[in-house]
């Protein structure tokens, strides 16, 4: 069963340990990433993740309220670890009542930590189901989940208007095809409703705005229209 490129997001409100986690994980052929609260996971597109290393003792949401957001909440069955300075049986049994898949108490060694991520990942299948049912657009560090309308970019949710998702979708699906601004009138609003041009230059000048350095990308070849170039 192939693991490499499996996601694994590591969420602790240590620092050092969160790179050296990342750091040894990435060496493994994992695809990492990292949050130091549990307010900043929430941020990131969690349903995107194979794996996720949860700290317990975290600020003002624990690794336990975490794991229970993201079970009842959020509905994302992706495998969680535990990691704790605590081994008491109540807290162990606690971490597994809100859907933990393993539990390690801190200190441990990376190699343990490594082994426990492969068998974790092989235990809970091929594919996480929340991945897997997923539709997705990619370009780069850009992909659309076309089944949750959603628009996530180097792991970070990007919030778009409905027509701003509508008209990026509809470039990267046909990339380098260049589409009129009466193209993208009639493919994103319809026929029967009356907008200008000018509509579409704003959607696009925010759209670029919101893409950041993939801005740049989103071209327009004057007297034609736009284009996303590759």
């Amino acid at each position: 069963m192939e693991l490499k490129g499996k996601r694994i997001l590591i969420v602790d409100d240590e620092e050092d340990l969160c790179e050296i986690l990342q750091y040894n994980l990435s060496n493994e052929g994992y695809d990492t990433d990292t949050a130091l609260s549990a307010e900043e996971a929430l941020k990131k597109p969690i349903e995107y993740f194979d794996l996720l290393i949860l700290d317990v003792m975290m600020g003002q949401m624990s690794g336990y309220k975490l794991a229970d957001v993201i079970r009842k909440e959020m509905n994302i069955n992706a495998p969680i670890i535990f990691l704790t300075a605590k081994d008491a049986e109540n807290d162990i049994l606690t971490g597994f009542s809100v859907g933990a898949d393993d539990y390690m108490t801190k200190p441990f060694s990376i190699n343990e930590l490594t082994a426990r991520v492969k068998a974790v990942l092989k235990r809970f299948g091929h594919d996480n189901k929340e991945v897997k049912n997923l539709s997705v657009v990619k370009f780069g560090e850009i992909e659309i989940d076309t089944t949750r309308k959603r628009v996530i970019i180097e792991n970070d949710k990007i919030e778009l208007t409905k027509k701003e998702y509508d008209i990026l979708k509809l470039l990267l699906e046909n990339p380098s095809k260049v589409f009129s601004r009466e193209d993208i009138l009639r493919l994103v609003w319809g026929t029967n409703i009356i907008v200008t041009d000018r509509t579409v230059d704003v959607n696009i000048t925010r759209l670029r705005t919101k893409l950041g350095k993939f801005g740049q990308n989103l071209k327009n070849k004057t007297g034609f229209g736009y284009f996303f170039e590759l």
